[in-house]
């Protein structure tokens, strides 16, 4: 049975993101961050002096408990109940998060975690990363799968930071974008791979205006039949 899901992966700079974002907005879905789980386990293991890479971490985050609540402003990541919406992004979670979500026990418990906080929402959700239609919810009633050329996509990145839109800088950020790919392609738990019943669409040349509008209409034909 698919879910209520609209699954958005794609490799970095192809603007998933901002794309899932909108398509949340237009279509009054919640935008469902897995990112927000990784940083509050981070955030949880700092405050209790607990080691990064410790053991068990997945059963623990399931009793300190870990989650993500449903609010009128969409979900909320909680830690023991307490809002931590900004407190994950403090500069000490953001440097020890990636180790935190290299462990293949907290990745299993962080998609279980994804796939529990999707049933509360009545009209479903958007989630966009990089194994979200393989690996996370495999039974989402739409994957999209989005790329963009390389220069284009570093061009992106680029402007995003606030850097200069030179040739150097841009060529910099290619081959970071490129590194970037081959690790996450090749890595041995949840690679980059573009699920066998995705919709790939290219954003090379698109504006994000009609990049939003195709994903919109896909998702009302998946989420909405009857009212499309």
């Amino acid at each position: 049975m698919a879910q209520k899901v609209v699954a958005i992966d794609g490799p970095a700079g192809s603007g998933k993101s901002t794309t899932a974002k909108a398509l949340a907005s237009a279509l009054r879905l919640a935008h469902l961050d897995s990112g927000a789980l990784y940083r509050s386990m981070t955030l949880a293991i700092r405050e209790n002096g607990l080691p990064l890479n410790g053991p068990n971490l997945a059963a623990w985050a399931k009793d300190a408990p870990i989650e993500l609540r449903l609010s009128d402003a969409g979900y909320v990541p909680t830690i023991a109940g307490r809002d931590v919406s900004q407190a994950i992004r403090s500069p000490e979670v953001t440097l020890g998060v990636s180790e935190v979500a290299s462990i293949a026990e907290v990745r299993d418990w962080v998609n279980w975690a994804l796939a529990r906080a999707s049933e509360l929402h009545p009209r479903g959700v958007v989630v966009d990363g990089r194994d979200i239609g393989t690996v996370v919810f495999p039974n989402a009633a739409l994957k999209v799968f989005l790329v963009a050329s390389p220069a284009t996509r570093a061009r992106r990145r680029v402007l995003d930071m606030g850097l200069t839109d030179d040739e150097v800088t841009v060529a910099r950020v290619e081959g970071e974008i490129a590194a970037r790919d081959s690790a996450d392609s090749s890595r041995d738990i949840a690679p980059l791979i573009k699920a066998e019943d995705a919709i790939e669409i290219d954003t090379t040349d698109l504006g994000f205006a009609e990049q939003v509008d195709r994903v919109v209409e896909l998702a009302k034909a998946a989420l909405f039949p009857e009212k499309s």
